[in-house]
């Protein structure tokens, strides 16, 4: 098998990132926006030694669960990778997705629980995001840069990277996100028109206005719109909240900038300046008022969010413990028990997260919780030098998962009873897994969440209990 040679090609099955997979001479190719049971004819662009990539040209046979996708964007942004395939099958690769997973890299035989969904009655794929970054560019015409020019109108490149690159693919009505994103993205745009306000380039380091980042809070119905800028401030910012303003109505709370003057691919920078309203979107999940600032780590999907929490609950079984909630953000799964355990302890190693949980604990009353600003194996080690010993640890690691040292003092040093662990990634879990029963744990239940419909993302939350 060469580069350019076209194949008849059966998808069989599915990779992580959600790109159907078949086999051909003996080797696995990969073809994205392939489906399980398509007959396809494939273009090969690349050839490995042990794989190939392939590109889709002509469907053959379509897949049973085959569906004509409802973005004009898809498969070209980097979002959803499932919006040509019915829920139902996307929900069968999320839940084999784990069991995979847990099987191969950890050793484990056990069957992952049903995936957690939305209910029956509304869409799952449809405007459940509370958070957007949309990264900006200048459009073929403007600047002379190479991003396609979509709609004449558009003075600006507003959307997302295409899979593994910055090349923007400009999406103002993302299916995703909740209609005032897609009300407030036009408002922006004629506000950087009239301004005239550079846009950043990343070659040179040069141009303010980097991305545009919005957040709602659903259960209160509150937006705030964040200008991600090269700088210290921005030409004509009353003429922007007065746009936003008249594009969003009454439920703009916020508008703020974020300085990132870094030569860095890291989205937001460390501080914030309000140009209108308050510093913070208030919402409502499992019953507690939270404020989220835009440095917070806050669960982009609040519905689902809740569920997940209840299964941790379940799990953690903390009435009358000791909980330590590592990689607390905001604080708000470990608040969510707070009302039952003992006392809780949150750790994040973000300041304005730590800060934002320390107000949320106060905003709702809550007094038997504490929180540190520190790695999470720095904590580790400092509640150890003070005795504390959690009865139920409840780790949510970013997608790297957990490092070693925590995972060793966690089956070494404090010995917990229970760990919950709530995972953005299958392969990290399986493998932090495999190590904690290397310590003397057992992997009790998994249940996978599915908190990122349409895409490839999937959470889950595992149960495992001390045996020695």
């Amino acid at each position: 098998m060469r580069k350019n040679d076209m194949i008849e090609l059966s998808i069989t099955g599915t990779t992580a990132e959600g790109n159907g997979v078949g086999r051909h001479e003996g080797l696995a190719v990969f073809v994205p926006g392939g489906a399980e049971g398509d007959v396809l004819q494939v273009r090969i662009v690349k050839v490995l030694k042990n794989l190939a990539y392939g590109r889709l040209e002509k469907i053959l046979r379509p897949s049973p669960d085959r569906i004509s996708a409802d973005c004009p964007a898809f498969p070209k942004c980097g979002g959803c990778v499932f919006r040509h395939i019915r829920y139902e099958a996307e929900k069968r690769i999320k839940r084999q997705r784990v069991a995979d997973a847990l099987r191969r890299i950890g050793g484990f035989s056990l069957e992952p629980r049903e995936l957690l969904c939305a209910p029956d009655a509304q869409d799952p794929r449809v405007g459940y995001r509370n958070k957007a970054q949309y990264p900006v560019g200048t459009v073929e015409g403007v600047t002379g840069t190479k991003t396609a020019r979509l709609n004449p109108e558009h003075s600006l490149s507003i959307g997302f990277y295409a899979p593994r690159s910055h090349r923007i693919v400009d999406c103002r009505d993302c299916r995703l996100q909740p209609p005032e994103f897609t009300a407030a993205l036009p408002a922006i745009e004629r506000w950087a028109a009239e301004t005239g306000v550079s846009v950043y380039d990343e070659r040179t380091g040069k141009g303010l206005l980097r991305h545009i980042y919005l957040r709602k809070a659903f259960a209160t119905g509150q937006v705030m719109a964040t200008l991600v800028i090269n700088g210290g401030g921005v030409p004509a910012p009353e003429r922007l909240v007065e746009l936003l303003q008249q594009a969003v109505g009454e439920n703009l709370a916020s508008v703020q900038l974020n300085h990132n003057r870094e030569d860095t691919n890291v989205v937001l920078g460390k501080t914030c300046t309000v140009l209108y309203g308050a510093e913070y979107l208030e919402d409502v999940l499992c019953g507690l008022r939270f404020r989220i600032s835009p440095l917070s780590f806050y669960q982009v999907n609040r519905d689902m969010a809740e569920r997940l929490y209840e299964k941790a609950a379940e799990y953690a079984e903390p009435a009358g413990k000791i909980l330590l909630d590592m990689y607390c953000g905001a604080g708000t799964i470990g608040l969510s028990m707070a009302g039952q355990a003992k006392q809780v302890v949150g750790v994040e190693v973000v300041p304005a997260a730590v800060e934002d949980a320390e107000r949320n604990a106060r905003l709702n009353g809550i007094a038997n919780a504490r929180f540190l600003c520190a790695d999470a194996a720095e904590a580790a080690r400092q509640l150890a030098s003070e005795g504390i010993r959690p009865d139920v640890i409840l780790v949510d690691p970013p997608r790297k998962g957990c490092s070693p040292e925590l995972l060793r003092l966690m089956g070494e040093t404090f010995r917990p009873d229970r760990v919950v662990y709530v995972s953005c990634d299958p392969a990290t879990l399986a493998r932090d897994c495999k190590q904690l029963t290397a310590a003397g744990y057992r992997l009790v239940e998994a249940t996978p969440a599915d908190l990122f419909p349409g895409t490839a993302h999937v959470e889950t939350a595992v149960l495992l209990t001390r045996e020695l």
